[in-house]
């Protein structure tokens, strides 16, 4: 109700003693949909017009610093006027303040399509909102609406409120909803409304919790978190309020938005490394196949691709195990005991990892949980800045520096060492591999995107950031090698950084950039 016809009538009868003979000394915009007017008189007086399309609402504050930068100025044609009066027109959201030479400047208080207007000797000369073209054709004569709201007229019209109250808005509809209002017989309708134009205009302001978000209201409505006798204070801190729990909400919905979807990547994690784990644990156990081999050298026969034994560990079942032509049965069973060590490695692993994942999936749902019970604007603000730190030491920490060029994820290695832990533990072979040719230099890699190829122009941008990190960064041109990261291979005993490439896919000739 904070454009409601009933509170900006009493809003500006409240203006008019302070901004009588007022002097408008700026105006200027610095914020998209935002207007700032200073006044000079008897006390200074700011009024701050915040036109956006999801929340438009005036507020008063005591002081205002014009920032240094991005700002303009507007309506500067009645800078160093004064204010000779403010008019309220009849059962309409729009109120003027009248300058001398008869300009008027009106506040049209139009919901999502609110704008300021200025008019001189009656013709529109500047409007703040451009795009709301029908604003160019209003005429000042036409604003008044009188209305008959005498107890004759409202029996004629049945209470009728759409015709004789076309000014009550929502809020007021629905608590006359509430009220069983159409039930009534035309005397208790009539009773109804001169109670709430009664409370309508008795000049108190709440501000109410209603549907779970914060209003303004000139109705005892939902739960009142405060009440003021001053619609200037008033909407000024209902603005303030509004704003901080907006941004609350929008942090609170990011914050929990990332968490969710981090939750959703642990729990994927866990199944499939789970479904992994059980299918390692079902397989065949090849410790136990080597047992089995030793425990039989004398019966397999030379060169044999597979062979048929007594398993000990199943009740003497006959078990066929698969053997290397090219190698003894001791070898064989030697390669089977490599196999039970490594699969030993690798379920501990898993379930380290596995483990792992479930405390930080642990710790992920109590984080959720604290910030869906955290209201506080401060304390959400500071769950960000947590977060951002987090963000940043994972980013320091890692050994390669991260672009990101139309949506796909370039990595760098830092240096020669890092250039080794970014092939061997960061890279998938669907990645794409790029390198200054003949010369040291970064390791550049583009991640491979599900479904997707390497689009021309981010494999033209990754080559430019792989000439830059190279000894050739100071080129005019920069060969740079380009191919799947399953053609590259580090081969033991080479020098950090240093690896083979089995296969060059293609050179492209780039000037170095890091440019993104």
């Amino acid at each position: 109700m904070h454009n409601n016809y009933y509170f900006l009538k009493q809003l500006s009868a409240a203006l008019t003693p302070r901004l009588q003979n007022a002097e408008l000394v700026e105006c200027f915009s610095q914020n998209k949909n935002e207007v700032i007017f200073g006044f000079s008189g008897q006390e200074d007086l700011y009024i701050k017009a915040s036109l956006s399309p999801s929340f438009c609402c005036l507020s008063f504050p005591n002081e205002f610093s014009r920032a240094r930068r991005n700002s303009v100025d507007l309506f500067q044609v009645i800078i160093g006027k004064k204010v000779s009066d403010i008019k309220m027109y009849e059962n309409e959201r729009c109120f003027a303040l009248i300058f001398e030479d008869d300009d008027h400047l009106l506040f049209k208080m139009h919901g999502n399509r609110s704008n300021i207007i200025l008019f001189q000797n009656n013709d529109i000369t500047e409007v703040f909102k451009k795009g709301l073209k029908n604003d160019f054709n209003l005429t000042l004569d036409e604003l008044d609406r009188p209305l008959d709201q005498s107890k004759d007229n409202f029996i004629a019209e049945n209470g009728d409120i759409k015709t004789l109250f076309p000014t009550f808005g929502p809020l007021i509809k629905d608590y006359l909803k509430n009220k069983s209002y159409q039930e009534k017989d035309i005397e208790e309708k009539w009773e109804i409304i001169q109670s709430v134009l009664k409370e309508l205009n008795e000049g108190i302001f709440h501000l109410t919790e209603l549907d779970e978000s914060l209003q303004f209201s000139l109705l005892k409505l939902g739960d009142i978190k405060a009440s003021y006798q001053n619609p200037i204070d008033a909407v000024t801190q209902f603005f303030i309020k509004y704003i901080s729990e907006e941004s609350a909400r929008h942090i609170k919905k990011q914050l929990l938005g990332g968490l969710e979807k981090s939750i959703r990547q642990t729990e994927g994690y866990i199944k499939k490394t789970g479904d992994k784990l059980k299918g390692i644990e079902n397989q065949q156990n090849y410790s136990q196949l080597a047992d089995i081999i030793m425990a039989n050298l004398h019966n397999i026969a030379p060169h044999s691709t597979e062979t048929t034994l007594d398993n000990f560990y199943a009740d003497y079942a006959p078990i066929t195990i698969k053997l290397k032509r090219d190698l003894s049965p001791q070898k064989n069973a030697e390669n089977y005991y490599r196999k039970a060590k490594n699969q030993a490695i690798e379920i501990k692993s898993l379930k380290k990892n596995i483990s792992d994942k479930d405390d930080f999936l642990l710790e992920l749902m109590m984080k959720k949980e604290e910030i869906e019970q955290t209201e506080d604007f401060r304390q959400l603000k500071s769950f960000v800045k947590d977060k951002n730190k987090e963000e940043e030491e994972k980013t320091s920490h890692k050994p390669f520096y991260q672009f990101k060029v139309n949506n796909y994820d370039v990595w760098v290695g830092k240096n020669a060492k890092n250039n080794d832990l970014l092939l061997q533990q960061y890279a998938y072979k669907e990645d794409l591999w790029l390198h200054a040719k003949d010369v040291t230099g970064s390791h550049v890699l583009i991640k491979h995107q599900a479904g997707k190829g390497f689009p021309n122009d981010v494999i033209e941008k990754a080559a430019q950031i792989a000439a830059y990190y190279s000894k050739r960064k100071t080129d005019t041109l920069c060969p740079v090698i380009v191919t799947p990261r399953k053609y590259v291979r580090k081969r033991k005993g080479d020098p950090a950084g240093m690896v083979a490439v089995d296969k060059e896919e293609s050179v492209i000739l780039v000037p170095p950039s890091n440019k993104v």
